[in-house]
């Protein structure tokens, strides 16, 4: 087992970073139930629930919230717990019954994780968002994109799982050390603007030491400088450069063949950066992706070349660290990171809405008999069952 195993934590349905946080416990041993809704609004056309990998590891419980009995259940759950995850509008747990100060009063030790994309107060707080939106107001997307272009979209890498899901884990392992201490539970406001804003702290000290220049494509590590860089290859495909310090630079002029040019200017030379960018870019136009792979990989050049998906599967170092497994028929990213000792594992596949809530109630203290009496009043569904 994983090194949280013996930790429990109740999840709340919801869509982006909450799942991926819940995923991340799960894949480390955590003990997770996943509160799921009891319709299967979800289910639609070409959705399939055991492709949603971000609810691996875990089960699934389908209660209706909307009943007495279904929050009462959700409730003893939160009674055993050390950690909560909830995605919702603020006010919204309130609302159904399920708020901080219903949840911290019956379990005092309680670590009740909010996650939403502005934070639980604020002009923006009621309002709706998407990662797109949660990075625009702390500069991440400003930064990112061509200087003649508008910025360019990072999937919904920074906003939803880095400054989210990766935030509201480490902020649930944080109070659930300090509660075992203190034994007191606390109310974590997980904003996704303000992890976003917090992955982007190097670049504001950049900026206040006058490092850093607000135009996008004019910084060492944003595609301005010639050595730290993506190129088109001959075939259509494209490498990425890195080549920071000045042993690597040294390598890439070896390997480009630019080494002992008369008119190289200095590496630093922010003047001369488009210059040498535009010498780069037709050199490597010269080879295919895969030439210049087996010319450079390998090397401290720092140098990759831009796989797809496919490709990433089967690149051999991700290869010899199994760092894609394939479970259930869907190859994916293994857990990360990893730990000698007590390993990480995906536990089981995505479950379908409600396909383990009997079982998961047992085994959370729940009878036979009060499982059939809620049941009869609506409270909770079972996959399968009529």
């Amino acid at each position: 087992m994983g090194p949280l195993k013996g930790v429990k934590i109740v999840e709340l349905a919801g869509i982006g970073p909450g799942p991926m946080c819940a995923m991340l416990l799960a894949d480390m041993g955590a003990d997770v139930v996943r509160v799921d809704r009891t319709e299967d609004a979800r289910l639609g056309m070409g959705h399939n629930p055991k492709g949603e990998l971000r609810n691996r590891s875990r089960p699934n419980v389908a209660v209706n919230l909307k009943t007495p009995e279904g929050v009462e259940t959700v409730l003893r759950l939160i009674d055993q717990a050390d950690g909560l995850i909830e995605g919702y509008r603020p006010g919204v747990m309130e609302r159904l019954g399920l708020g901080p100060d219903v949840c911290l009063k019956r379990n005092p030790k309680l670590i009740f994780g909010r996650m939403t994309g502005w934070g639980q107060y604020g002009p923006l707080a009621l309002t709706a968002g998407h990662d797109i939106n949660y990075i625009s107001i702390v500069g991440a997307l400003h930064a990112i994109g061509p200087k003649d272009g508008p910025p360019v979209v990072p999937l919904n890498l920074i906003g939803d799982f880095g400054g989210g899901g990766l935030y509201l884990a480490m902020g649930l392992l944080a109070g659930i050390i300090e509660a075992r201490v203190s034994g007191k539970g606390q109310v974590i406001d997980c904003a996704m603007t303000e992890g976003a804003a917090s992955l982007m702290t190097m670049f504001y000290g950049l900026k206040a030491m006058g490092r850093w220049k607000e135009t996008r494509a004019s910084n060492a590590v944003d595609g301005g400088a010639h050595y730290y860089s993506v190129y088109e290859t001959k075939d259509g495909k494209y490498v990425s450069v890195g080549s920071g310090e000045a042993k690597f630079y040294a390598l890439l002029l070896e390997k480009t063949g630019l080494a002992g040019a008369a008119d190289l200017p200095p590496q630093m030379d922010q003047s001369q950066w488009p210059a040498m960018k535009e010498r780069l870019r037709k050199i490597f136009l010269t080879k295919t992706r895969d030439e210049w792979s087996a010319l450079m990989e390998g090397s401290d050049v720092c140098f990759a070349p831009v796989l797809n998906f496919e490709e990433s599967i089967a690149h051999p170092h991700n290869a010899a660290r199994e760092a894609f497994v394939t479970v259930d028929g869907f190859t994916q990213p293994a857990p990360a990171p990893r730990f000698d000792r007590t390993k990480s594992e995906i536990r089981k596949p995505p479950s379908v809405q409600g396909e383990d809530t009997d079982v998961t109630l047992r085994a959370w203290g729940f009878s036979d008999m009060e499982i059939a009496a809620l049941h009869r009043a609506g409270a909770i569904k079972q996959n399968g069952r009529e």
